[in-house]
């Protein structure tokens, strides 16, 4: 009879590699030596999913150089936008990682990622890699929330629905209403296209924060719902594109 714990990793790599990501997880729970193996996220098992799941493109560029293992590369693309929770005007790039806008008049659209959150904290990067136009709006939403609307306007945020920061003149919306400047800094500076920001997600606290350039900018919304929340975005300028990475919870300090 064969002991399946004492199996070597050799052994264990080409089964494992044959195996569904959520079997995965049930395998980890099976013994110590499946545990250690499979939480090395560096390992042949991960990157060979990895290669499977993920684009030449995302596994070569520096998206992705915020998350430095497979495991967590494979993670952020399974949390990645939502190619079938989107406005009609936006597509995902092949990257898998990457929404382009339509050059669509008098619209205004917008995205989810594929997975919400209604407990424990979480943290993800976006940037905005085309112009942000007259609205450019990053934050969360329901799945109540709508992913289109005509005119130029703050989607997100638009209602009791959703929440965001306005990155063109640092306002915070929520429920059509402003709610007051971000961050609380005299003279803040503006979002430079490129920059990476970070989103925190505390459905412990319920509360949403954001960083830039590394820096905490403060508490943006509290009290938020005990509701499925989504990662976010709106945008209203053509052919402008955003970028979303998954980090899983956040780091303290």
């Amino acid at each position: 009879m064969v002991n399946w714990c004492l199996l070597p990793d050799h052994v264990l790599e080409v089964i494992f590699s044959y195996l569904e990501v959520y079997d995965l997880r049930n395998c980890s729970l099976v013994c110590k030596t499946w545990y250690r193996y499979l939480n090395d996220e560096n390992n042949d098992v991960w990157r060979l999913h990895c290669v499977r799941k993920l684009a030449e493109e995302a596994l070569k560029s520096d998206l992705l150089a915020s998350v430095p293992t497979y495991k967590a590369k494979l993670r952020a693309f399974y949390h990645a936008w939502n190619p079938n929770d989107c406005s009609r005007n936006i597509y995902v790039k092949p990257n898998g990682f990457t929404l382009h806008r339509n050059p669509v008049a008098q619209s205004t659209d917008g995205a989810r990622g594929k997975i919400g959150f209604r407990s424990g904290r979480h943290a993800w990067e976006v940037v905005w890699e085309g112009p942000l136009g007259t609205v450019a709006v990053i934050g969360i939403a329901t799945k109540d929330a709508a992913v289109h609307c005509p005119g130029y306007v703050a989607l997100l945020g638009s209602d009791e629905n959703s929440w965001g920061w306005n990155l063109v003149d640092n306002h915070l919306l929520h429920n059509g209403d402003s709610q007051g400047n971000y961050p609380l800094l005299n003279n803040a500076p503006k979002y430079q296209v490129g920059e990476r920001i970070r989103v925190i997600l505390d459905c412990d606290d319920n509360t949403l924060a954001f960083e830039k350039n590394y820096e905490f900018l403060g508490v943006a919304f509290r009290g938020l719902p005990d509701k499925q929340l989504y990662p976010s975005v709106s945008a209203v300028y053509g052919n402008t594109e955003v970028s979303m990475v998954y980090l899983g919870p956040p780091l303290d300090g």
